[in-house]
Formats: C-alpha cells, structure tokens, sequence
C-alpha cells in the first residue's frame, strides 16, 4: 500500500515549553506522552496510543472506563468543562489519589 505514512503511535512534535519524560501534552486537541524529556522548542518524540499512569486531581473520584480529561495544568480530571478529553480511565482511582491509568485518546 503505497498511501501508509506510519503506524500512528508516535508523534514528533516541538513544544513551547520543556515536557518531562511521561508527562501529557496537547498538540492540538491530541493527547501525547513525552518518550523521554523534550525542551522547549526542541522536537521530541511522543506517544499517542496506550495505556499510562498521570498525575490525577487528588480528590476525583473516577470509575474504571469513564471519560477523563487533562487539566491545563497536566492533571487528569472527571471535569469536562474547560478540559480536554483525554481518554478513558483504565482502572478506578477513588479519592483520596494521585495519579490513575489512562487509555489516552481512547
């Protein structure tokens, strides 16, 4: 097949500002986790398809499978408004947590 770019699970990308290594990003409305630590205005690899650990507002309470969404912050939240979706919650994190699995771009 002669149209294939590539498999879609990495990324390059620039970032404006240094993105630590299994940190989220946004490019554009797409959610991606750094491969290793990128500095700004730096392109660096990221990761688009997966299942990860991110840091999560402590006192979310989020069920396994629902809908969650990055901060602009960085952190994962069961608040839509004025977040991004990020994907789905693998596993449960209750409250008190910090961090929960992430399907991202689920």
């Amino acid at each position: 097949m002669n149209n294939h770019i590539c498999d879609g699970n990495t990324i390059d990308h620039t970032p404006t500002a240094d993105v630590a290594s299994g940190a989220p990003t946004l490019i554009g409305k797409l959610v991606a986790i750094a491969l290793g630590n990128v500095a700004a205005d730096t392109e660096g690899t990221f990761v688009t398809t997966g299942v990860f650990e991110l840091a999560k507002v402590e006192a979310d309470d989020i069920g396994q499978g629902t809908q969650v969404y990055l901060k602009a912050d960085g952190n994962i939240t069961s608040t839509a408004s004025g977040n991004t979706l990020a994907g789905k919650a693998w596993a449960a994190a209750g409250n008190p947590s910090l961090t929960v699995w992430v399907k991202v771009n689920a």
